[in-house]
C-alpha cells in the first residue's frame, strides 16, 4: 500500500536532498574559485617576489645563486606558504629549486615541460596546473620572467616557477562534503520522525473509522492540543461521532416506539374485528366496537402519515406547496373544532382570544393549519384535566403572533432546546402521549422555516407556551 507516511517522506526527502545537493554544488564551485583565485593571487606574488630578488643577485654575477642567503631566502618562502619554489632557464632547465622541507631538493638539471615553457614564452606569465616534470600529481602552478640588466637593457634569464599542492583543498571540500552529509542525514531523520507523527493520528483515525462503520458507535478519536488541521479533524470527527450515535440511538428509539405504536391499534383492530366476525361481540354493541376499530384506523392513518411527512423532508423535500393570503382566526377556529371531543373528554376549558375581524396572513393555508392541529393537540395531551388551554393570535410590527398554552408538568430547562428535534420524546411525553412518536413538533418546526418564520417555547411554573410568527399579508 502507497501509505501517507511513504509518500510524504518521500517528498520530503526528497526536497531536503535537492536543497543539500544544490547547496553543497553552490558552496563548493564558490569555495573552489574562492581557494583556487586566492591560492593564485599567493603564488603570483610570491613568484614576482623571488624573480625580483633572484633579478638582483644575478646582477651580482650568476655565481651568486649559490649565495647561502640567496637559498636562505627561497626556503623561507617556500616554507611560508608551503610552496616549492624552481628558477630555471630560457630553454627549462632547473638552475636551483627549494621546496617547504629543509633539503634542497635534487631537481636541478631537470626540465620543466614544453606547455609550461611554451606559455611562458608567449606571455610572460603562466598559471594553471602541471606535475612540472618533478612532481608526481597535479599541482596548482604560477609562473613569470627573471630579466636582468646587461649592457643598459633587460634581458630575459630565466623563469620562476611557484607551485603549491591541491591536496589541502582537495581535504577540506571532503571536509564539507562530510558536513553536508552528516548533516542530511540529521535533517533526513528529523523529516522520518515529523513524517510518521504526522501520519501516525491519521492512521489512527483510520482504524476507528473503518470500525465505527462497522457498528462500534462508542469509538472516538483521542484528541490532543493540537491546534493543525490533524487536531481540528479529530474534533470534527468525534463531533460527527456523537452527532451520528445520537441519531443512532434516537432511529433504534423510533423503531421500538413506532412498532409498539402500531401494534397496539392492529391488535385492537384485529381483536374487535375477530370478535364481531366469530359473535363473541354481541350484535347490539358491534357499533360500539366499530366506533373503536375507526378510531384506530384513523389513528394508523395519523401515524403513517406523519412518517411520510417526515420522509419528505429527509429526501429534501418542501412542505410548502403553495403561499397564498388566508385568515388565520378561522384556521384556528376550525381546529379548535376539530378537537373539540378530545378536549370535552379531558375536561379542558378553552380561552380562546381571537380576532373579532379577519386577520389575513401569507403562508400555505393546509400546512399551517397543521402546524396550529399539532400544537393544539400537543396542548390537549400535556394539559392536566379540568385545565384551560390557551389560543390567542395579536398583530404587531407586520407580523401576526400565535400563541397556544397549556398548563401541566413544566419541560425541564435543558430539553427545551431538543424539543423540536426529530423523534425526540422527552419522558413528561412517554409517559401521557399515547399516539405521538416524536414527530409533530419536528414537522412543525420544518413547516415555519419553509417559511422563514419562528417558533419559540417556553416553560415555567407548570404553564408551556409555544408562540409561531406569520407575515401578515395587509
Amino acid at each position: 500500500m502507497n501509505s501517507m507516511f511513504k509518500r510524504h517522506f518521500a517528498l520530503t526527502a526528497g526536497m531536503i536532498l535537492t536543497s543539500f545537493v544544490v547547496l553543497a554544488i553552490a558552496f563548493t564551485t564558490l569555495s573552489y574559485q574562492y581557494s583556487i583565485r586566492d591560492q593564485k593571487d599567493g603564488l603570483e606574488e610570491k613568484s614576482g617576489y623571488v624573480a625580483a630578488m633572484a633579478a638582483q643577485v644575478i646582477n651580482r654575477g650568476e655565481d651568486q645563486l649559490q649565495d647561502d642567503a640567496f637559498q636562505y631566502y627561497l626556503g623561507a618562502v617556500a616554507r611560508l606558504v608551503d610552496t616549492d619554489v624552481m628558477l630555471c632557464d630560457t630553454e627549462g632547465t632547473i638552475l636551483f629549486a627549494s621546496n617547504d622541507g629543509y633539503e634542497v631538493p635534487d631537481w636541478q638539471g631537470m626540465t620543466v615541460p614544453a606547455e609550461v615553457l611554451s606559455a611562458l614564452t608567449e606571455s610572460a606569465d603562466y598559471e594553471g596546473t602541471s606535475d612540472l616534470g618533478v612532481f608526481g600529481e597535479e599541482r596548482l602552478v604560477c609562473g613569470t620572467t627573471v630579466t636582468v640588466e646587461q649592457e643598459g637593457r633587460s634581458v630575459l634569464y630565466g623563469y620562476v616557477l611557484v607551485s603549491v599542492s591541491v591536496e589541502n583543498m582537495t581535504r577540506l571540500w571532503q571536509a564539507f562534503a562530510s558536513i553536508f552529509l552528516f548533516a542530511a542525514v540529521a535533517v533526513l531523520l528529523v523529516a522520518s520522525i515529523s513524517s510518521r507523527n504526522l501520519t501516525r493520528p491519521l492512521k489512527e483515525m483510520t482504524d476507528v473509522v473503518r470500525r465505527f462503520g462497522m457498528g462500534e458507535y462508542d469509538l472516538r478519536v483521542k484528541e490532543t492540543n493540537r491546534k493543525d488541521e490533524v487536531g481540528e479533524l479529530s474534533r470534527a470527527f468525534n463531533h460527527m461521532a456523537d452527532s451520528i450515535a445520537l441519531n443512532e440511538q434516537k432511529r433504534s428509539e423510533f423503531v421500538t416506539n413506532i412498532s409498539h405504536e402500531l401494534k397496539t391499534p392492529m391488535t385492537t383492530i384485529a381483536g374487535y374485528a375477530d370478535g364481531i366476525l366469530d359473535g363473541t361481540i354481541p350484535p347490539e354493541r358491534e357499533r360500539e366496537y366499530l366506533q373503536v376499530i375507526s378510531d384506530e384506523t384513523r389513528r394508523l392513518a395519523r401515524l403513517v402519515r406523519r412518517m411520510l411527512d417526515m420522509s419528505r423532508l429527509q429526501s429534501g423535500g418542501d412542505m410548502i406547496l403553495s403561499q397564498t393570503e388566508f385568515d388565520i382566526g378561522e384556521t384556528l377556529a376550525q381546529v379548535l373544532i376539530s378537537l373539540e371531543g378530545k378536549i370535552n373528554n379531558k375536561g379542558l376549558d378553552v380561552d380562546a382570544r381571537l380576532p373579532d375581524s379577519e386577520l389575513l396572513v401569507w403562508g400555505d393555508p393546509d400546512a399551517i393549519a397543521q402546524v396550529c392541529y399539532n400544537l393544539v393537540e400537543n396542548a390537549i395531551k400535556f394539559a392536566h384535566p379540568n385545565t384551560v388551554i390557551g389560543v390567542s393570535v395579536s398583530a404587531r410590527g407586520g407580523k401576526a403572533y400565535i400563541a397556544i398554552r397549556d398548563t401541566g408538568e413544566t419541560i425541564p430547562e435543558e430539553e427545551l432546546p431538543l424539543i423540536f428535534d426529530r423523534l425526540h420524546k422527552s419522558d413528561r411525553s412517554r409517559s401521557l402521549d399515547k399516539e405521538g412518536v416524536g414527530l409533530g413538533l419536528y414537522l412543525v418546526k420544518a413547516i415555519l422555516n419553509d417559511l422563514k418564520e419562528t417558533i419559540t417555547v417556553t416553560s415555567k411554573d407548570s404553564v408551556t407556551e409555544f408562540v409561531f410568527t406569520l407575515t401578515l399579508a395587509r
